[in-house]
């Protein structure tokens, strides 16, 4: 802690972060990668990838609007709640095996685990911006890179664990979930930027929304959230029809891991880049790429294999790459002392836009196909980039 007031933070602090945010998010997609033994389990009907990612994205919402509305980020540990999520979350991804009473416990245990990951995506963001400040956009560009990777993670466990049960998946997320809480509880204390809440504000949310900064920031969030979760939802569904339309064999498992996980290396560049020339012009550049892909979609089943899995990778990279710059713009807008409300209650709103577009996402595609689908999701990079044009600094200023 000494080393820290002096402006020197402990090595292993960032380090400990990354590896507990891969750990506890690797609990997202954990039903999205066992999703043909859930649908034969449950007996799922159509739609059933856009309502099981949509169960999460529902839990995540109604979890960091409580959050936000009671300031658990500000007046308790961030610390400690990183931990009693971490372990919830974990029992709740863990009763689809334990106790699974039909669709509704599913949808349910599903929810519940997408409401604890609230404690964990935007709280390790809080702590980070609670150890960090000058680097932050670096710091958080590793952070949702850890997150990128715990989503795409249980694919990867899918492509090389042909073998195992689909419950061995399910039990191996929660248990990393569980060591990635406890590395934080252990390991990482509160950081010394904390700026603890001395009281409950329940208004405090509407304090931040007045900043108008903070609403340009917030909005070129939103809408690189109406295409990021609907991308990755789809990814192995524009695998496998791609791969029937030139009627060829892809271990769609593993690449959806390596085109949902390349995104790592967008959060991650993109934050050493936003070093230099700043968190707005980073998330403006890779967001309009991300946007382009949405139109070029209509064409690129008709693109060579190898042509279209790197533009499927390249899409990977920008579509989540923009999203650390973001938050690194969301906090930094924010009030110091409203801090980790601001980053809970941006997601909050931003993972409610997820569920339009998701529901959307899966109307069109049973009307038109995934080919003719994603080309709706370039609303939203345009609304973003309209958005955070404001915050680019110009020319002589």
């Amino acid at each position: 802690m000494e080393e820290a007031k002096a402006g020197r933070v402990p090595g292993h602090i960032l380090f400990l972060i990354v590896i507990a945010q891969f750990c506890g998010t690797s609990l997202w997609f954990a039903g999205n990668a066992i999703l043909p033994e859930l649908t034969a389990a449950f007996d799922l009907g159509p739609g059933a990838v856009s309502n099981l990612t949509s169960a999460v994205q529902l839990g995540f919402i109604s979890g960091t609007l409580i959050f936000a509305f009671l300031n658990i980020a500000d007046l308790f540990s961030p610390s400690k709640v990183f931990l009693i999520s971490a372990c919830l979350g974990a029992v709740f991804n863990s009763l689809i095996i334990l106790a699974p009473f039909g669709i509704a416990s599913l949808w349910f245990y599903r929810f519940l685990t997408g409401f604890f990951l609230a404690g964990i995506y935007p709280v390790g963001m809080k702590i980070a911006s609670d150890w960090y400040h000058g680097e932050l956009g670096k710091v958080l560009g590793l952070l949702v890179g850890a997150l990128v990777l715990g989503t795409a993670f249980p694919h990867l466990l899918r492509s090389f664990s042909s073998d195992w049960h689909w419950q061995s998946i399910l039990w191996f997320t929660s248990g990393i979930a569980v060591l990635g809480g406890l590395f934080i509880a252990l390991f990482v204390s509160d950081g010394p930027r904390r700026m603890k809440g001395s009281k409950l504000k329940l208004t405090a949310f509407l304090e931040i929304f007045r900043v108008k900064s903070f609403r340009s920031a917030a909005m070129g969030y939103f809408g690189h959230m109406w295409e990021l979760y609907t991308f990755w939802a789809f990814v192995p569904l524009l695998l496998t029809s791609y791969a029937r339309h030139q009627s060829l064999q892809l271990p769609v498992s593993f690449w959806s891991f390596i085109i949902i996980s390349s995104g790592a290396l967008g959060c991650t560049a993109g934050g050493y880049i936003a070093l230099k020339r700043g968190s707005a012009k980073v998330a403006f550049f890779q967001l309009a790429i991300s946007g382009s892909c949405c139109a070029i979609s209509l064409v690129a089943f008709y693109f060579s294999p190898l042509l279209f899995i790197l533009f499927l990778v390249i899409w990977g990279i920008t579509v989540v790459g923009d999203s650390p710059q973001f938050s690194t713009l969301v906090a930094h807008t924010a009030p110091r002392q409203y801090i980790g409300t601001a980053l809970t209650i941006t997601n909050c709103i931003g993972f409610a836009i997820t569920i339009v577009s998701l529901q959307l996402g899966g109307i069109l595609l049973n009307l038109f196909g995934i080919n003719y689908t994603m080309i709706f999701l370039v609303i939203g990079p345009v609304l973003g980039l309209l958005a955070i044009k404001k915050l680019i600094p110009r020319k002589g200023n």
